[in-house]
């Protein structure tokens, strides 16, 4: 027997045998068209359009040159996708029901098969199941499916309100909102099945859902109740298997929601990254009648306690998470999408930007509500690494309307993700929206466009209509209590306000927007800052991979200009370098500074947040990752380098922070332990120049309780008044009973006006993978040039001293800079 007959016999017998079995039709072949056209061209699936324009050479990668202005053609037209499969006879007869499963069609679309109209589509986000039995016949059928261009879908829809609404058309149609172009993404507006497509044969009876409650966890037990609906073909008994734990039950034909309770014995607790193991139980589920397997589901669970605490106090009200009993300090960072063609993310790429996330000292991401309910893979990487997830719904900086149509759509889209993602341990929060109600009260669309105030009033109106009714309402049907945290907007109120600095979670962009200076971070500090950031170039190897043929490194060179989204980019990084480095003229200097610049404004914020702990409990720098090649405010970029901002963000993250606080009078010095267990040990602090020499100092023996912030000295300026501020720094060291060793260095001047002399910089090869590096006067931000991840890069080190860093790769040739080589002209 061949092996195409016993993949066919033994797919047939589990039909018979009545266990549910899938068909991936995503491996058939696939063509594509535009409607116009009579002529088919192979296609991928899952994929999109652009990529299968791309393949076929009828369009260039819009990642590259300028080719993204040409490939906007592509969001006007219609286009159509088809295959061909076969099912046999015997397929056919064994199965009494048939289910076509799309779980990713983007977005409007006319769903064929064997040249009927099955049904139209209308939402990215959502799952579309369609019984097709009787449409199927025995031998060849044939799947087609039509989309109709979404920005001409958008334009009808919005054409049906009588006032205009911002950002049209985006805003009317539930597709990935970053896709119509952001300050840092291109405007590539896709269409096809972005997901896998597949043929669900079943017997007598499926599993449609199952939800884990925790109904109560102490030390010695868990308490579980498994929710789970069951579809059946007709009554009778059946049984529900958890982990071979058997539960019988008399079933009625149709929809049956049941209720299993479940314990697990002395628990061990899922732990954020930073604070223990993330412990994860494997749940099986299994559904047989009279011995024959019917369905199974997997589950992977975190046994957890996340809570939202908002109580008043005497500067407003808190804003923070309670994990496991315990206040959890909050740091971490905002997610977008990880390319601009979503079904190009591997499950590699997930795992890897997730680890990186972990290695920074990470415990939350905030995936932004521009973008995509993100593939299981990214949640099951945060539940494995310990990351958080406070998780927008997909709506981002506009109005968006409320007639019945888009609410019911809406409302299944809701149901569809918080079905699939609720179990994962890694949820913390869902959040209704991101920036709309900043956008409806702050950004004057009102005036803009010129409304009357019933056409206001109404905006209002729409908007509590979806965000304080329809999602969270939603939720409340489909969530189990304890997985049900909702916040309907972030931030809860704009920057421009004082209130939010004093309550919610607050999106402070004085800085870059505002180009407020680096320093004001120290004053606009809020209870939970989930936004705030600041622009820096790619690596070079990355600003390479933004041309087609040879890189041409000029900042005059229009493909570099090309891809900056901001209007004001190079004028605001060029400002901020000015006040606080020199600008330099050499293209790869100018690369390097303007991530030195990227790097000290966040080290500015995160620190200030960290030191006004408790006031604040939660910072999310903004953000990442990148969709493309793009100059912008993440701290990987595209290709999966760190920029200068990731190596610091993993210092500023660390468990133990030892942060100076300057005011007009002192020198605070804060040791903030975020770890759950007390730390004794050593501390200095010496007043050092740049040759090494210490010039004052201060010894002595320090504990910090867990989960504490405290100002363990304050020195009067007078003390140093008489050393000269741009030839000396603050070197703080504590050295813990447990081994563990913290350092940081506080300058009393900005980087442009240090008084530096040139470093000798040897570079030492102690092995293919491992090198030395020392100095003899202080290298400020010595950067390591080379096609290969570096431990630690983008680093201050010390006069006659020296530091080993891990090469992910042997390379032959390591060049090295320093702040100083900026200053030379």
């Amino acid at each position: 027997m061949n092996k195409t007959i016993l993949l066919a016999f033994l797919f047939i017998q589990n039909i018979v045998s009545a266990q549910l079995t899938e068909y991936d039709l995503s491996v058939e072949k696939w063509q594509f068209k535009n409607a116009k056209d009579n002529n088919w061209l192979p296609a991928k699936v899952p994929g999109t359009v652009h990529l299968d324009l791309i393949n076929n050479k009828i369009i260039p990668d819009p990642f590259k040159d300028e080719n993204e202005k040409k490939v906007q053609w592509v969001e006007n037209e219609d286009w159509e996708y088809q295959t061909s499969f076969t099912v046999s006879s015997k397929q056919l007869t064994a199965a009494q029901n048939i289910d076509l499963v799309f779980n990713g069609l983007d977005t409007f679309s006319e769903i064929y098969l064997n040249g009927k109209l099955l049904t139209k589509t209308d939402n990215m986000f959502r799952k579309w199941v369609i019984p097709v039995k009787r449409h199927l016949k025995s031998g060849n059928n044939v799947l087609q499916v039509k989309f109709k261009s979404a920005v001409n879908a958008g334009k009808e829809l919005a054409e049906k309100v009588p006032f205009t609404m911002p950002e049209s058309p985006r805003s009317f149609v539930r597709k990935a909102q970053y896709q119509f172009g952001w300050d840092w993404g291109p405007r590539l507006v896709t269409a096809g099945i972005w997901k896998d497509v597949k043929l669900s044969f079943w017997n007598t009876a499926r599993l449609e859902n199952v939800k884990v409650e925790q109904k109560k966890l102490t030390k010695e037990k868990a308490d579980l109740s498994i929710h789970t609906e069951i579809i059946t073909e007709k009554e009778g008994k059946y049984t529900v298997l958890i982990n071979n734990k058997p539960f019988h039950f008399q079933l009625k034909k149709g929809q049956n929601i049941i209720q299993i309770p479940f314990a697990i014995n002395n628990p061990k607790l899922w732990q954020p990254n930073g604070w223990g193991k993330q412990e994860l139980y494997p749940i099986k589920i299994s559904l047989q009648k009279s011995s024959i397997h019917l369905a199974d589901k997997d589950l992977k669970i975190g046994l957890r306690t996340v809570e939202l605490i908002q109580e008043k106090d005497e500067k407003g009200k808190s804003f923070y998470f309670k994990v496991n009993g315990n206040p959890l300090y909050i740091k971490g960072t905002n997610w977008i999408p990880g390319d601009s063609f979503s079904p190009r993310m591997t499950k590699e790429k997930y795992q890897y930007l997730i680890r990186q996330a972990k290695d920074a000292n990470m415990n939350m991401i905030r995936v932004w509500g521009g973008g995509i309910y993100e593939d299981d893979e990214f949640y099951k990487a945060c539940d494995e690494n310990g990351i958080l997830v406070w998780q927008d719904f997909m709506f981002a900086g506009s109005f968006y309307p409320t007639d019945e149509a888009f609410l019911n759509n809406v409302k299944e889209e809701v149901k569809d993700q918080v079905n699939r993602l609720q179990n994962h341990p890694s949820i913390a929060l869902w959040c209704g929206n991101n920036e709309v109600d900043e956008a409806i009260v702050n950004w004057g669309y009102q005036k803009q466009f010129k409304y009357t105030k019933e056409d206001s009033l109404q905006v209002w109106k729409d908007y509590k209509k979806v965000f304080h009714e329809l999602i969270p309402t939603t939720l409340k049907e489909n969530v189990t209590s304890e997985k049900n945290i909702y916040w309907p907007s972030s931030p809860s109120i704009g920057w421009g306000h004082k209130e939010s600095l004093t309550e919610g979670d607050s999106h402070y962009w004085g800085v870059w927007w505002g180009e407020q200076p680096f320093e004001i971070f120290n004053e606009k500090v809020g209870r939970f800052m989930s936004e705030y950031g600041f622009q820096g170039m790619p690596t070079l190897e990355t600003t390479k991979a933004m041309f087609s043929g040879i890189p041409d490194l000029n900042l005059q060179n229009p493909t570099i200009k090309a891809h900056e989204k901001h209007s004001r980019g190079w004028q605001i990084i060029d400002e901020y370098i000015k006040r606080d480095y020199h600008l330099p003229a050499d293209f790869v200097k100018y690369n390097y500074v303007s991530q030195l610049v990227q790097a000290r404004g966040m080290q500015i914020a995160i620190e200030a947040h960290r030191r006004a702990k408790p006031y604040n409990m939660g910072t999310l720098y903004w953000q990442l990752n990148d969709c493309w090649p793009v100059v912008s405010w993440s701290s990987i970029d595209y290709l999966g380098n760190w920029k200068a901002l990731h190596y610091q963000v993993k210092r500023s993250f660390e468990n133990v922070l030892i942060a100076v606080n300057e005011t007009p009078e002192h020198y605070k010095i804060h040791f903030i332990n975020d770890g759950p267990k007390l730390i004794s040990g050593y501390e200095s602090i010496d007043l050092i120049d740049f040759r090494g020499r210490s010039v004052h100092n201060n010894y002595g023996v320090v504990t910090m309780e867990p989960n504490s912030n405290k100002v363990v000295f304050t020195f009067d300026k007078t003390v140093y008044s008489s050393f000269e501020p741009e030839k000396h720094a603050l070197l703080l060291r504590f050295k813990g009973d447990d081994g563990t060793n913290y350092e940081s260095i506080h300058y009393f001047s900005k980087p442009k006006d240090l008084k530096l002399s040139k470093p000798n910089i040897q570079i030492k090869k102690i092995s293919p993978i491992e090198i030395e590096i020392s100095t003899d006067v202080l290298a400020k931000d010595v950067y390591l040039i080379g096609d290969v991840h570096f431990s630690d890069n983008f680093f201050d080190l010390l006069p006659k001293s020296s530091k080993r860093i891990q090469l992910s790769k042997p390379l032959e040739k390591i060049e090295v800079m320093s702040l100083w080589d900026t200053i030379q002209k």
